[in-house]
């Protein structure tokens, strides 16, 4: 195995638009690879009832005002995660260059992978139509912006077969080298 960091997990980082797949294609790539990785996102914790979701569709609690705490949150459990040692497939949508940075920086120092996952608009929206669990737009709205600010090590089409996609990203990370994309994120913005 083609380990860059010995000592620490490693990540394999999935970004695309809502229902663009990314679930899908981290089963698929979990289910393949070797050694065991973990599947983390934050649908996961959302529906293992970590937040306090009656409370917050009630009006009582504020998501927009508990929402940055979550997600910084998240991010950092990422980094004590790989710290001992486990290898990970995160989900995440970077709605911001600066949450981009932000996570480049947290992780900076450990072996990042990170795959665009693209897809069309039309099909998106159709998914988000037939989910019916996301708030109708933002699949719009991330197809629009997510990608622009982004350095990837690999890109696929999640239009293309899950399995194979899967097995795509899966060579790719074998044959990975340095300095990987969230590397060359720290230097472009570093430059600026």
């Amino acid at each position: 195995m083609n380990r860059l960091f010995p000592t620490s997990g490693c990540i394999i980082l999935l970004n695309g638009a809502s229902s663009s797949g990314k679930s899908a294609l981290a089963r698929a790539i979990q289910a393949r690879i070797n050694p065991p990785f973990w599947h983390i996102s934050i649908d996961h914790l959302r529906d293992s009832g970590v937040l306090p979701t009656a409370r917050i569709r009630s009006g009582k609690f504020d998501w927009r005002a508990m929402r940055e705490a979550f997600f910084l949150g998240f991010e950092r459990s990422l980094l004590a995660y790989v710290e001992a040692g486990n290898d990970l497939i995160v989900e995440h949508i970077m709605e911001s260059e600066a949450w981009l940075l932000r996570l480049a920086d947290t992780l900076a120092g450990h072996d990042v992978f990170f795959v665009g996952v693209h897809c069309a608009l039309e099909e998106l929206e159709r998914r988000e139509r037939e989910r019916g669990d996301r708030p109708i737009g933002d699949a719009r709205r991330d197809f629009h912006r997510i990608h622009s600010y982004c350095l990837y090590d690999i890109e696929i089409d999640a239009m293309q077969d899950r399995e194979a996609n899967a097995d795509a990203v899966i060579s790719a990370w074998r044959d990975r080298s340095r300095p990987s994309a969230f590397e060359r994120l720290r230097e472009r913005r570093d430059r600026s």
